[in-house]
């Protein structure tokens, strides 16, 4: 793991503005007075530029902006989390399975994993969430469900060629039982190509699920949301330009850092790299 982190500068950074929002993201409700969700006094309050007594300024609302952010950030990284946590599982399931067994049950996940790649995911997750009525747990599993793909072949790829390693004939020859094999030895050895996956996977899954919310099928009001706080933004650009300002900022900051850390695991992993 510290190699991982430290295998470069950028990964440093990476993984340093991953923790950074995670942070921010548990630390929310003390980092700031105001409530996110609450509106303010409207006569005066709505609409104020930053200042001391709102660092990022208010909402149409006059809600604080830095409580709202700070409040999306649980939201957002939540959700993605989420998301990646069933994408990777079901990913892991499936291309552990395939390329231990092989054969035709190999051929038959393969098939479904082209099927579903075979859909834009942009334009199948919005056909989810327009048609079943918009909620958190629904967008989670939305993400979730679309995202493996990619991983199931990685690890199929991964589980190929270690199926054929030493340890894993000693312990057929053992007698161990075939699923023991698979998951106490086989599998824990995908463990670093599945953690950048699933590092980049986090940054890929913030922009998605800030698009749904700025399109108004993510994550529903009051709840503050990255994707959302831009769309309530954009019509107050002239003169408001902190509104959507800031949250596009925290995007961008927050999925460059994942994909940074992502890629320090990455190039920890390449053997060219590794004999720079």
């Amino acid at each position: 793991m510290r190699r991982w982190v430290a295998s470069s500068v950028m990964a440093r950074i990476g993984w340093a503005g991953v923790g950074l929002f995670v942070t921010a993201a548990i630390l929310a409700p003390f980092l700031t007075p105001y409530d996110p969700v609450v509106q303010g006094e409207l006569v005066g309050g709505r609409l104020l530029p930053p200042s001391t007594l709102h660092p990022l300024g208010t909402d149409p609302f006059a809600r604080d902006v830095l409580s709202r952010l700070l409040h999306g950030a649980r939201v957002s990284l939540g959700v993605a989390g989420l998301a990646v946590a069933i994408s990777m599982t079901l990913g892991v399931l499936v291309g552990g399975i395939a390329g231990y067994v092989g054969g035709k049950l190999d051929g038959a996940l393969m098939w479904l994993v082209d099927l579903v790649l075979a859909f834009p995911r942009l334009v199948l997750l919005i056909v989810l969430v327009a048609v079943l009525e918009p909620s958190t747990g629904l967008l989670i599993l939305a993400l979730g469900l679309t995202q493996w793909p990619p991983v199931a072949r990685l690890v199929r790829g991964e589980v190929l060629s270690l199926r054929e390693r030493e340890f894993v004939q000693a312990a057929r020859v053992a007698g161990l039982p075939h699923h023991r094999i698979l998951f106490r030895h086989v599998l824990p050895s995908t463990a670093a190509p599945v953690v950048a996956a699933a590092a980049l996977g986090m940054g890929d899954t913030i922009v998605l699920e800030a698009g749904l919310s700025f399109l108004g099928l993510g994550v529903q009001p009051p709840a503050p949301s990255w994707g959302a706080m831009v769309a309530e933004g954009r019509n107050h650009l002239p003169g408001a330009w902190w509104l959507a300002t800031f949250p596009g900022m925290a995007i961008v900051l927050a999925v460059v850092a994942f994909n940074l850390a992502g890629e320090g695991v990455r190039s920890a992993l390449d053997p060219r790299e590794q004999g720079q």
